[in-house]
């Protein structure tokens, strides 16, 4: 990179721990300049078909991965980010990190993950259970109905339903298909806070994840005789969640020696609490203040926004108080597939000829709105939100012979930028303004679709001014663990940049995509609100299928297909 350190400079690291891969970046504290980058891809990616210690098969809707590989991305891409900086190490003061989430892992009290206890290797339910595990959809709909049942005050802090993803339904799941993997799990961690545990040898929670994934609401967890409802061996799974709990910003300890020859830093310099992706993407585009909200976009999005109010918003992830940053509330949303759904055309359906995002988009963004006569819904990975159901699936309508594949592709861009509104307007709808739209993520480089996005949301669409948003946001945790900036909107401002307004709506195309957006609404209530649940039924006889064929992890026992279902 361009750019010059100076003998006084202090600098600061930033990671950011992605689905793939994890991203090393070199930051200096006084403008958020970027020296050295490096990015280290996981050993075992995501493991969604076999387990990679032994190659056993595994069921529908897992996703798993290694803890190791974390380790690995401290041990190679940390040393090379520096070194392409040209900083001097003892110049670095400070090292933040941020992850997927919610990503989780079952240890022992030490933090030992169980997957690397060797009797453990060839059980799935040891391993890192990733954002994307799916697997606990029946789960999470038990824990649901019980605390709609019970009237618990927290339920509709997440819109009324608790996702699949967050730790309940994935513990619950764990306990319920390996109950001796559960006993043996003393700690219940993110993993964000797991590798921050890693870096300073003391384990933490941050506030993000604790609110947000682990229903942790005015001071307290879910109760021990609501657990106890659920199955009565998980009465006490709070116990395994509960730790220190620490604000975001501040410093979880000093860098321990092990980690210090990992990374090639020094001893002792600060690390801050763990953070989420997303959240951590808010400072580093400069939009902590209410009404702006952030859209991190990659294979799925998540919207984050703060408020100066607390509001139940129906269908959303979450609103934690200082989730985002100290003062407000923030709020929570997602889309569990975006990137992978455009990738999954050019993958799997696009023909020769087409199968490249560059070659569809230069042809899909020659048509006018509506051309192509189609609406999608963006399901392919499930909904997040508005529905919190992980089970439903994509659908495309209006296909004829006459549909050629950038219609299809275009179709699937609109449809994200249709979910995107959904959650928009169910926002606005209870008392959370949104004002602006500010996107970050890996999706950014694509213009028809940010003009879409604009368009559709009918709102003016600002760019983060790094392509490395997580890890910028990270390293000015950093700054702020460190005792650089005082704070994080004091140290977003001198480190973060965004370009506003880069994206404006055209009238002309959003009443065309009002229209069409009328039209995904319909169908959007018909399929995820009781019109036909022909996709739940689809998914049913799917998974029944598949554990037909497949036999059960290690160590799990065989569960009837009514209950796999």
């Amino acid at each position: 990179m361009n750019v010059s350190a100076e003998p006084d400079d202090r600098f600061v690291i930033g990671v950011d721990f992605g689905t793939l891969s994890g991203r090393a970046l070199v930051v200096r504290v006084r403008d958020g300049a970027e020296l050295g980058t490096a990015v280290h891809a996981y050993r075992s990616g995501v493991m969604d078909s076999a387990l990679a210690a032994d190659g056993q098969p595994l069921p529908a809707d897992w996703a798993l991965q290694d803890p190791d590989d974390y380790r690995e991305v401290l041990r190679q891409a940390v040393p090379a980010a520096l070194a392409a900086s040209g900083v001097d190490a003892e110049q670095v003061v400070g090292i933040g990190i941020d992850f997927t989430a919610c990503t989780v892992l079952p240890t022992r009290a030490d933090g030992t993950p169980l997957c690397e206890l060797p009797d453990l290797r060839t059980r799935p339910h040891a391993y890192v259970k990733l954002w994307k595990h799916h697997a606990a959809q029946q789960q999470a709909d038990r824990i649901n109905a019980l605390a709609h049942e019970r009237g618990e005050p927290w339920i509709g802090r997440y819109g009324g339903k608790i996702s699949a993803e967050w730790q309940y339904a994935k513990a619950l799941q764990l306990l319920e298909e390996d109950p001796e993997i559960y006993a043996r799990a003393e700690r219940w961690i993110e993993a964000a806070d797991w590798i921050v545990w890693q870096l300073c040898g003391a384990e933490t929670r941050n506030v993000c994840t604790a609110g947000y994934k682990g229903i942790r609401q005015d001071g307290q967890y879910p109760s021990r005789d609501y657990l106890a409802a659920l199955n009565p061996d998980f009465a006490g799974f709070v116990e395994k969640i509960d730790g220190p709990l620490v604000a975001l910003g501040e410093r979880a300890g000093g860098l321990t020696a092990a980690a210090a020859a990992w990374t090639g830093l020094p001893a002792g310099i600060a690390v801050a609490v763990g953070n989420v992706d997303a959240h951590v993407t808010a400072a580093a585009a400069q939009a902590l203040e209410p009404g702006r909200l952030v859209a991190i976009m990659g294979t799925s999005t998540c919207h984050v926004v703060n408020g100066t109010e607390l509001a139940e918003v129906a269908g959303m992830c979450g609103v934690v108080d200082g989730g985002i940053s100290a003062g407000h509330w923030g709020y929570e949303a997602g889309q569990s597939g975006v990137g992978d759904i455009f990738g999954w055309y050019v993958e799997q359906a696009a023909p020769d000829g087409y199968a490249s995002h560059e070659t569809l988009t230069e042809q899909a963004a020659e048509q006018p709105v509506g051309a192509h006569g189609l609406v999608a819904l963006d399901w392919w990975n499930g909904n997040r939100s508005l529905l919190v159901n992980h089970d439903l699936s994509g659908v495309i309508v209006g296909l004829t012979l006459a549909t050629r594949p950038p219609d299809i592709y275009r179709a699937l861009l609109e449809s994200t930028a249709y979910g995107t509104r959904m959650i928009i307007e169910a926002f606005a709808e209870a008392g959370v303004p949104v004002d602006e739209l500010v996107v970050a993520g890996g999706l950014t480089g694509n213009r028809l679709l940010m003009q879409i996005y604009a368009d559709v949301t009918n709102r003016p669409l600002s760019i983060i001014g790094s392509a490395q948003g997580p890890a910028l946001g990270s390293a000015i945790h950093a700054a702020v663990a460190a005792g650089v900036h005082a704070d994080v909107p004091t140290a977003a401002a001198a480190m973060g940049r965004v370009t506003r307004d880069a994206y404006l709506p055209d009238p002309e195309r959003v009443r065309a995509y009002d229209a069409l957006y009328a039209e995904y609404r319909r169908l959007h209530d018909h399929f995820g609100r009781g019109g036909d649940d022909v996709l739940l039924r689809l998914r049913s006889i799917r998974n029944a299928a598949r554990s037909a064929a497949v036999p059960a992890p290690a160590g799990e026992a065989a569960l009837p297909l009514e209950v796999m279902a």
